[in-house]
C-alpha cells in the first residue's frame, strides 16, 4: 500500500469485508474522513472505477461464487448481493459476464471441455481475413512468475474486464501478441491467464489466477502507429478490479473462430 491511497486502500479493503452489507457513498466516503466528492476523486485516480461501480462488480463477482460453491436459489443470491429484482440481476450478471446466472452454475462441464479443446489445439493463428483498414496493437507479454497456460488479451471500453471484449486474442504461451484492425477509439487492455493445470471451478472465478490491466488507455488514432505494449502478467492484488467476463465464453468464441476459414 502506498502512503498516497493509504486511506483509499483501507476503503477497498473494507468494502471487500462488508461486501454484503449496505455501503453508500456517504458512508465510504467517512470511512476515508473524505467528502464523497474528494474520495470519488481519489478512489477513481486509484482504481480507474468510481466507488459505487466497484462495489457492484464485486458483488457480482461474489454472486458468481455463490453460484458455483452453494445450492442458494438464483433469486437468493440475487438478494445477497442487493438486488431486489430477480429480473435486473439476471440481466446485469448476463450483460457483465457473458452468460445468465443459471447458465454460469452449470458451466462446468463446457468450461472443461473448451479448455481441454485449447490444450490440444495445435494451430493457434487466426484464419486470414480481408484486409482490414485500421490499426494493430502489438506488444509483448511477460510474467512475474513461471507460467505455462493460455493467455487471454481484451480490450475493453473501461478499465474492468466485463462484458465481451471489443478485441482480443488468445495465446498458448508468453511472448509476442498482435491485436488486428482496432478501430480508432480509446480502450483498457486487461489480460489474464489459465494455467494448464488449473480445474474448471478455479478459472470460472478467477481468484487466483495471474493478470495485469493498464493504469493507462490504449489511444488508436487514425494513421498512428500504437507504441508496443508490455504485457506483465501478476498474481492478484487487492486492489485489482474483479474479473467478470466467464473465461470460457472467451475460449469457446477463439475455438470457434480457429476453426472456421475466413472468420473475422
Amino acid at each position: 500500500m502506498t502512503d498516497r491511497y493509504s486511506e483509499i486502500d483501507e476503503v477497498i479493503l473494507y468494502i471487500q469485508r462488508n461486501i454484503y452489507e449496505p455501503l453508500s457513498l456517504n458512508q465510504l466516503a467517512s470511512y476515508a474522513a473524505y467528502s464523497p466528492y474528494h474520495f470519488t476523486r481519489l478512489f477513481k485516480e486509484k482504481i480507474g472505477l468510481t466507488p459505487q461501480y466497484y462495489v457492484s462488480s464485486l458483488r457480482l463477482q461474489k454472486a458468481k461464487d455463490l453460484l458455483l460453491r452453494t445450492n442458494l436459489s438464483i433469486r437468493d443470491i440475487g438478494l445477497e448481493i442487493g438486488q431486489q429484482s430477480l429480473g435486473t440481476f439476471t440481466t446485469r450478471f448476463t450483460e457483465k459476464v457473458g452468460m445468465t446466472p443459471s447458465e454460469f452454475r452449470n458451466s462446468t462441464f463446457l468450461a472443461d471441455s473448451h479448455f481441454h479443446s485449447l490444450k490440444k489445439l495445435d494451430d493457434w493463428s487466426m484464419p486470414e481475413t480481408a484486409a482490414r483498414p485500421f490499426g494493430n496493437i502489438e506488444g509483448i507479454v511477460q510474467a512475474t512468475i513461471p507460467f505455462e497456460g493460455v493467455i487471454l488479451i481484451g480490450l475493453f471500453a473501461k478499465p474492468i474486464p466485463e462484458g465481451l471484449p471489443l478485441y482480443g486474442t488468445l495465446l498458448s504461451s508468453l511472448g509476442s501478441f498482435c491485436i488486428p484492425g482496432v478501430k480508432p477509439g480509446t480502450y483498457y487492455l486487461m489480460a489474464t491467464s489459465v494455467s494448464w493445470g488449473t480445474k474448471a471451478v478455479d478459472f470460472l472465478l478467477t481468484e487466483a489466477t495471474l493478470r495485469t490491466r493498464s493504469r493507462e488507455p490504449v489511444v488508436v488514432e487514425p494513421g498512428i502507429p500504437v507504441p508496443q505494449q508490455l504485457v506483465t502478467l501478476h498474481v492478484p492484488r487487492y486492489d485489482d478490479p474483479p474479473i467478470l467476463i466467464s473465461l470460457p465464453v472467451l475460449m469457446n468464441n477463439f475455438l470457434r473462430r480457429a476453426s472456421s476459414p475466413g472468420s473475422t
